[in-house]
């Protein structure tokens, strides 16, 4: 009977870990964008994170989170325990949504991983980058605001820059061209890559440390 009950609930809710995932490290990836805008260069980073729930096979398990104002769902992979969310507000305030998951799973913004575009780097291009100011990107500057810190490590993912700077708005809330859009999974498994080879990096860290006392790695 207690089986039965488990199984709808994690069937429902997405929620059950193994037992050796619920006493794992866990992360926090959060893709950001305007909700209701998939599909845009602004919202590069919620079309990456819906990527990354397909390769974890979890993507038909997101839920509305009230308690977060987001789309939320948890992954185990390589003894880490991942929570993926979607803010569901506009760019500018996703941060609320950032603080408040933080604050329900417990961690600290050095354990938060944003996702999200980047107006100076070529379409292709992606870099991840330690803490550090928002450099004009308005997601970013809410995570900052709401967390009070700007530790998080930051996927940034090139969406390239316009010529004409006076039609940054436009491009950055347009979709991708039909060539771009070809161009754009492959481009985001390697940012994916990027992504858990670092959290895996810094779980072994982690791990060493935990048993030595004393860091064998930099991260």
């Amino acid at each position: 009977m207690l089986q039965a009950v488990r199984a709808v609930f994690c069937a429902r809710w997405g929620r059950c870990m193994s037992e050796a995932a619920r006493g794992a490290p866990s992360f926090m990836v959060v893709g950001l964008g305007n909700h209701g805008m998939s599909g845009t260069r602004h919202s590069v980073g919620m079309t990456a994170i819906n990527q990354l729930a397909r390769r974890l096979n979890v993507a038909d398990q997101w839920k509305v989170d009230r308690r977060t104002g987001a789309d939320l769902v948890t992954a185990e992979h390589d003894g880490v325990r991942l929570i993926l969310i979607k803010p569901r507000h506009f760019m500018n305030i996703n941060g609320t949504s950032v603080a408040n998951a933080a604050g329900r799973f417990r961690l600290t913004p050095e354990n938060i991983y944003l996702l999200h575009d980047e107006l100076d780097k070529p379409l292709g291009k992606v870099t991840l980058k330690l803490g550090g100011s928002a450099r004009g990107h308005n997601g970013v500057r809410s995570c900052i605001d709401h967390l009070k810190s700007d530790t998080m490590v930051r996927l940034l993912i090139g969406i390239g820059r316009p010529a004409d700077k006076s039609s940054v708005t436009p491009y950055v809330l347009g979709r991708f061209t039909k060539n771009e859009q070809e161009m754009l999974p492959p481009l985001l498994e390697k940012a994916l890559d990027l992504l858990l080879g670092h959290i895996q990096k810094r779980n072994l860290v982690s791990g060493t440390i935990a048993k030595t006392g004393t860091v064998q790695n930099r991260v």
